[in-house]
């Protein structure tokens, strides 16, 4: 059988603040993670990642290990900054290009996984087996904020993709507006006084999802497997599996088991998994002055160009009631804020406290919060995850 690997090149790498905790394959892109979009493009499982030396360690539900060892000839690399289409593609070629670059190669020799440790060779330099080319459509990130300005066109491209490939049918009791197509797939629960507005766009509801009776959807929107809308608008977004969300949210990705349980505007933000944000928690997504919104990165302050554009939080970060982030706010993995002073727009890795008067979580602290808060959805923090997450506490400064 084909193996298949998701490469993270030097770029992704540099996709704070969610690089310190896992793989770029590994994010939701659109409805899917990019691993999985990999996987239904080429028909092909994937068996291993090539990442950061830190995320060795890395476990999580069905994402295949950090290969740290020989990759065999004849496998398939592929780069994870690449988020090809849902349509099904191709196995049967040498080398697929997206957009005029290199997207994936099939290797005419064995990889020792040391050689691309640092991320800095390019696909092309590691030797296809052949020439035979293949073109694959999708889109490129070659920025974290491309994860949100890449959204809406991804949604309506992968739920119009897949959507008519699922058993569906239509809540009677829910109230339907515009041209749009709505996908409730079989299995989902749906309350009377849903209101599925596709005026703009698709809307895709997965099969154990649940949507209380007063929310609007408004399309492109994509709510997965096993998560829970509470009620309010929620426009734009990508709602992971086993997510909880209520309250206003717009533009918006949550990765997968995350927490908006209650009141307050998310907008244009990602959030990673196991977050969970206290009640009045609050993202601005545009500047009083109408401008672009800058954004830190592992390579400077830059200006994204971008003028709505909210927090990016990384995996396991809390917050306490009330909290406030500001246009353009990058919150660090593992990170607890609290209080009514508004945090930096730049929060550090395991950061504790309040406003700018910001300590450091101690290790014991937050695995023991980390192992409590995946017990109450059923999953425990396995030794494997504990160990990554250890190594990822270690670089904190670093990641500063």
């Amino acid at each position: 059988m084909t193996a298949l690997y998701v490469y993270d090149d030097a770029c992704a790498r540099s996709f704070a603040p969610f690089a310190l905790t896992r793989p770029l394959g590994e994010m939701r892109a659109g409805v899917e993670l990019i691993r999985r979009r990999w996987e239904r493009a080429l028909g092909v499982a994937a068996c291993g990642s090539l990442s950061a030396a830190h995320l060795e360690h890395f476990e999580e539900f069905d994402a295949p290990p950090v290969a740290v060892g020989t990759v065999p000839a004849g496998a398939i690399v592929v780069n994870s900054r690449c988020v090809v289409s849902l349509q099904p593609g191709t196995a049967r070629a040498d080398v697929w290009t997206c957009e005029g670059r290199v997207a994936a190669v099939r290797l005419g020799h064995e990889l020792s996984a040391r050689e691309v440790a640092g991320g800095d060779e390019p696909l092309e330099s590691l030797g296809a087996a052949g020439s035979h080319v293949a073109c694959l459509t999708g889109r490129w990130l070659d920025n974290v904020w491309d994860f949100i300005t890449t959204l809406s066109p991804l949604l309506r491209e992968d739920i119009d993709a897949l959507g008519p490939t699922l058993e569906c049918s239509m809540p009677a009791d829910a109230i339907r507006l515009g041209s749009g197509n709505v996908f409730v797939e079989r299995g989902a629960r749906v309350e009377p006084a849903v209101c599925l507005d596709a005026s703009d766009g698709p809307i895709l509801i997965r099969a154990g999802a649940t949507v209380r009776a007063f929310t609007r959807l408004v399309g492109p929107c994509a709510i997965a497997a096993g998560a829970t809308i509470l009620g309010d608008r929620v426009s734009g977004c990508s709602i992971g599996e086993m997510c909880i969300a209520h309250g206003e949210l717009s533009g918006t990705v949550m990765l997968g088991h995350a927490n908006k349980g209650h009141e307050g505007f998310v907008g244009h933000s990602y959030l990673g998994r196991w977050v969970n944000l206290g009640a009045g928690t609050i993202t601005s997504n545009l500047k009083n002055t109408y401008g672009t919104v800058h954004l830190w990165t592992p390579a400077g302050v830059r200006d994204t160009g971008e003028t709505k554009l909210g927090a990016f939080i990384g995996d396991h970060c809390k917050t306490g009631i009330g909290t406030r982030l500001t246009t353009g706010s990058v919150v660090g993995a593992g990170s607890n804020l609290y209080g009514s002073a508004m945090p930096p727009k730049r929060v550090a890795p395991f950061s504790w406290g309040e406003g700018d008067a910001l300590g450091v979580y101690r290790l014991d602290g937050f695995l023991e919060t980390a192992t409590r808060a995946m017990a109450r959805r059923g999953v425990a923090l396995g030794d494997g995850a504990r160990r990554q997450l250890t190594a990822a506490y270690a670089l904190r400064s670093e990641a500063t």
